[in-house]
């Protein structure tokens, strides 16, 4: 999870994910277009998300395709803020039946 967070902390890294949520299986030329980095930082850039898991990379003929996995963003969200979610979802939840348990009924009006 540590290799997850050092990924994210970086502006340009989370840039990259975002791209490939827009258009995922990019290669790296179509990745360099977006950014104002060389290809040789993009390519370092890529391969820090690799060692985290963060993208995945496929192999179509001698094109590179890269991936978006949201697997360890995902396990992040989970331990991370939904832990402390749920007790805040639950107190809204809780809420909503209690007023609409405590709601006076409505007078129906006579037709005619």
């Amino acid at each position: 999870m540590d290799a997850v967070f050092k990924a994210l902390a970086d502006e340009s890294r989370r840039a990259l994910l975002d791209q490939l949520h827009k258009n995922n299986g990019q290669t790296l030329g179509e990745l360099c277009e977006h950014l104002d980095m060389t290809r040789q930082a993009v390519t370092k850039h890529l391969l820090l998300l690799e060692d985290a898991n963060l993208v995945t990379v496929v192999w179509r003929g001698r094109e590179k395709l890269h991936y978006l996995n949201p697997v360890p963003i995902h396990e992040i969200s989970a331990r991370w803020i939904g832990k402390y979610e749920r007790h805040r979802l639950q107190a809204l939840s809780d809420l909503k039946k209690n007023l609409e348990q405590n709601q006076p009924s409505k007078p129906t009006k006579k037709k005619g």
